[in-house]
């Protein structure tokens, strides 16, 4: 695939969430939203087509922890914030090199999951699923299977998880729209058998809006001995 030979032949170690998004939708993963943009009048615009609130983000296939390195801006709910939030984010990237500032619909829901596959040495990709967000890593709530997956393979992955019943009708939400998450689930494991230039992939959060998830943050993790 074109975007992973260019990143290759630019010795990336990784795509920028741009990317890596773009990567995901051609696997059936709805993404939020976004443009990519490199002026503050750009900002403007964008944020005027896409509908505020936004969110704004640097991009680069250089930072992966874009929170830790202050590179995000939230809930911007007028152009004059979204202006700010634009110089604000280049000053603080300083020498970092940004492929550009995403411009990004603020999505709205209470529940967070994740989707990812990693590239065992044993058994190859493997698709993970679980609750996502800030606590993905605390909680440790997960499942996995080995591509390829069938439908079943991927209802089992999300009944699996302790946290499963947030998927059904919670709280006066509207159940998960399961025949979208189970392709996702589907199409990482199939990302993961066709691009052998892919180490890893994490899809967090995956936050669902009304009863459909949609991707806003991605990170896809390279390995220069594949072959895309």
């Amino acid at each position: 695939m074109e975007i992973i030979q260019e990143a290759l032949q630019r010795r990336q170690k990784a795509l920028s969430e741009y990317d890596s998004k773009r990567l995901l939708r051609a696997y059936g993963f709805p993404v939020v939203r976004e443009k990519l943009v490199t002026s503050r009048a750009g900002a403007e615009k964008a944020a005027k087509e896409i509908g505020l609130p936004v969110v704004l983000k640097g991009c680069s296939p250089e930072v992966t922890h874009k929170t830790e390195k202050k590179l995000i801006e939230i809930d911007l709910r007028s152009l004059k914030e979204v202006g700010r939030a634009y110089d604000g984010i280049v000053q603080r990237a300083g020498d970092t090199n940004l492929d550009g500032i995403l411009v990004q619909e603020m999505v709205k829901g209470s529940r967070e999951l994740v989707i990812g596959m990693i590239r065992d040495a044993q058994f190859g990709p493997c698709v993970m699923f679980g609750l996502g967000g800030i606590f993905t890593e605390v909680l440790k709530d997960v499942s996995f299977r080995i591509a390829p997956l069938e439908r079943r393979d991927a209802l089992e992955m999300a009944k699996e998880i302790k946290g499963a019943p947030v998927l059904g009708a919670y709280r006066g939400m509207e159940p998960v729209d399961m025949d979208l998450l189970v392709s996702m689930l589907i199409g990482a494991g199939k990302l993961g058998l066709d691009l052998e230039a892919v180490k890893e992939v994490d899809v967090n959060p995956l936050i669902i809006s009304g009863s459909k998830p949609v991707a806003v943050d991605a990170l896809v993790v390279l390995e220069e001995k594949g072959k895309p």
